[in-house]
């Protein structure tokens, strides 16, 4: 049975990839949402700097990106808020099998997430636009939660593989 996770470990690079570029894109959503809202700030404070209605929307849209990305990135590390508590009380198999329990409720919801998203973003955002952009669709304000969905499939597949093959192999060792 190892074999196949010695196979399975050779994608481990392309998750990293992944985590890296989501990485990457929320830093430069953090740029651009600290310039963009700089520019709104000075332009309402001083007389001759427009102060252009656009920011605003554009400001709460890459928040959300952000917001949602960073979501994804905290399932990757182990990050969100667990109740571990009773973890050294209880059976080391028996939280192995919650932790699997746990992936696969975070994975039905990312799968739900990027599918209504989906629709979400289509439908009710293909039908409407930006109040201060009336060239841009909603649809971009509605896409944040498919992307992110996608994200979570990606790593709540690795937390799964991660899981399950701990309890094949301890320590990189054959069990």
């Amino acid at each position: 049975m190892p074999a196949i996770f010695e196979k399975l470990d050779k994608i481990r690079p392309f998750y990293d990839m992944v985590d890296k570029a989501v990485l990457v894109i929320c830093k430069l959503l953090l740029i651009a949402d600290i310039i963009i809202t700089s520019y709104q700030v000075v332009g309402r404070y001083v007389p001759f700097i427009p102060d252009p209605a656009w920011t605003e929307e554009t400001i709460l849209t890459l928040m959300s990106y952000m917001a949602v990305l960073s979501a994804a990135l905290a399932i990757r590390r182990g990050a969100h808020i667990r109740m571990t508590a009773l973890d050294q009380y209880l059976p080391k198999a028996f939280v192995k099998a919650l932790d699997i329990l746990s992936d696969a409720a975070v994975l039905v919801l990312a799968v739900i997430m990027m599918t209504q998203g989906w629709t979400y973003a289509r439908t009710i955002g293909g039908k409407g636009t930006y109040v201060s952009m009336t060239w841009l669709s909603r649809f971009w304000m509605y896409f944040p939660v498919c992307l992110a969905g996608i994200a979570m499939i990606v790593f709540e597949v690795e937390a799964l593989y991660t899981h399950i093959r701990s309890f094949f192999v301890k320590g990189g060792e054959e069990a």
